[in-house]
């Protein structure tokens, strides 16, 4: 008999040097378990690394593992592939028509903000913004909103317009949309797009959950599927004589022509960012060997708007340390403006607050954002090759007897608990800082009049509290 499986589990394996060692750096993720139509599991089926023949496990082996079926509906799926341009180091931007008459502006896709928001003035690093007042459609709702990022932030104020995808789906849909008045460190020299389409869930939004966002407003409008999905054709490689790599955003579906093999899911742990469960993290075969919670502090996220594959500290010490035990290198091609160079770096980086799933890990698979189900999926791209071998596989399952039955810490102190928080502390303060007034305004014939034996404490203080 085989090892039995506590959970079925799966692989995200990256080869080291762009594919050409075959070492890997693997992220064993916890496997959803969909629900099928009639009630019952589907069919299993086992995945293994791309060189190998597949062959189905017997049934039972991998329960609770299924195919991947394309969405009903009449959207034409095959006009979004190749519909993004960019690279990993700059982002993936998307061409979108915005206002009446439209003004075309390119769209970073992040998956990890809410907000989708555009450049309103003029700013150095930019080379067009959306002009409101050449727009007969925009309102201005004149609620200002400030988004921060790990890196970079920006100030605006929110309205509505419409927009057109020209290789997206049909048609012109009335989306909420902030200007973007200041920012730092958020447009950057030789960045290719003039906005940020943020695809994370409500919860994210600023000022409030209470902003509809993009996504949930083409659904709910186009009454497409509550499903998207990701490919980015970086996968590590130097750009082409054009300056950027292809990819595709596909808007309520999933396209079969951009990944081979199946399409293995993990579960959306909480939908704010597309939280998942890391199990544990293998370098060249060898186990960290760390508590798997350690992957999960905080948090573990799947962002395309993060470049690098960011790790907690302890970990991210750990996998250099076993990097340089087995001397594999995660490199990205670093690129000067207008011209390709034969210069790379780094492509893992340490983290302060999450696991953060970039594009140097995304690149190699087309990824699934399957909000219906609450599960991401990964299949292999056949756009993430060198010389015809992949750079990056799946397999599955493996046993997880010992890992923790749950990774992910049960106590979560997200940005919206955090906000709502900071308004209770906020009103508590105005209350207590209303009563002081109002003391001090009585007069004082009204006052109480101590006597010796009353005891007097003039000891007082105002509490300040900072908040982002």
């Amino acid at each position: 008999m085989g090892t039995p499986l506590a959970a079925p589990c799966l692989l995200l394996l990256l080869a080291g040097t762009a594919g050409l060692c075959r070492a890997f750096f693997s992220l064993p993720l916890r496997v959803s378990r969909p629900a099928a139509p009639s009630g019952s599991l589907p069919a299993p089926v086992v995945l293994r690394p791309a060189s190998s023949s597949r062959q189905p496990e017997p049934p039972g082996g991998a329960d609770g593992l299924a195919l991947a079926s394309d969405p009903g509906g009449t959207l034409n799926l095959l006009a979004m592939v190749e519909n993004l341009q960019g690279d990993s180091g700059r982002g993936y931007y998307l061409e979108m028509l915005i206002g009446t008459p439209p003004q075309a502006l390119n769209i970073l896709v992040d998956t990890g903000s809410s907000n989708f928001a555009v450049a309103g003035v003029p700013d150095p690093d930019v080379t067009s913004y959306f002009n409101t007042e050449l727009s007969s459609t925009y309102k201005s709702q004149g609620i200002d909103v400030t988004v921060k990022y790990s890196q970079g932030s920006w100030t605006g104020v929110l309205g509505t317009d419409v927009i057109t995808i020209p290789k997206g789906i049909y048609g012109s849909y009335t989306i909420n949309i902030a200007t973007i008045l200041e920012s730092e460190n958020f447009f950057l020299p030789g960045v290719k797009w003039h906005g940020i389409l943020g695809l994370a869930y409500d919860a994210l939004a600023k000022p409030s959950s209470s902003v509809e966002t993009f996504f949930d407003s083409l659904v709910r409008q186009a009454k497409i599927p509550n499903i998207f999905s990701l490919q980015m054709c970086g996968a590590g490689l130097p750009v082409s004589g054009s300056g950027t790599n292809g990819g595709s955003l596909v808007l309520g579906g999933i396209e079969p022509s951009l990944y081979k093999g199946d399409i293995w899911y993990t579960p959306i742990k909480e939908e704010w960012y597309y939280q998942v469960e890391i199990l544990k993290l293998d370098v060249g075969g060898q186990n960290l060997e760390l508590d798997c919670r350690e992957y999960n502090a905080d948090k573990a996220i799947v962002d395309s708007g993060t470049t690098l594959l960011r790790l907690p500290q302890k970990v991210f010490s750990a996998v250099v340390q076993a990097i340089a035990r087995t001397s594999l290198l995660y490199i990205q091609p670093i690129l000067g403006i207008g011209e390709t160079l034969q210069c790379y770096r780094f492509g893992i980086s340490s983290s302060t607050n999450a696991l953060v799933i970039g594009a140097t890990v995304m690149e190699g698979f087309y990824v699934i954002f399957d909000r219906a189900q609450r599960r991401v999926g990964f299949a292999v791209s056949p756009c993430a090759e060198v010389d015809g071998s992949p750079v990056s596989e799946i397999e599955g399952p493996f046993t997880t007897a010992d890992v923790a039955s749950n990774c992910v810490s049960s106590v979560s102190f997200h940005e919206p608990v955090l906000w709502i928080a900071s308004y209770a502390l906020m009103s508590l303060c105005g209350i207590i800082l209303l009563i002081l007034i109002i003391l001090l305004l009585i007069p004082p014939r009204c006052q109480h009049r101590y006597t010796d034996n009353d005891v007097v404490n003039d000891e007082s203080s105002l509490v300040r509290h900072r908040w982002k």
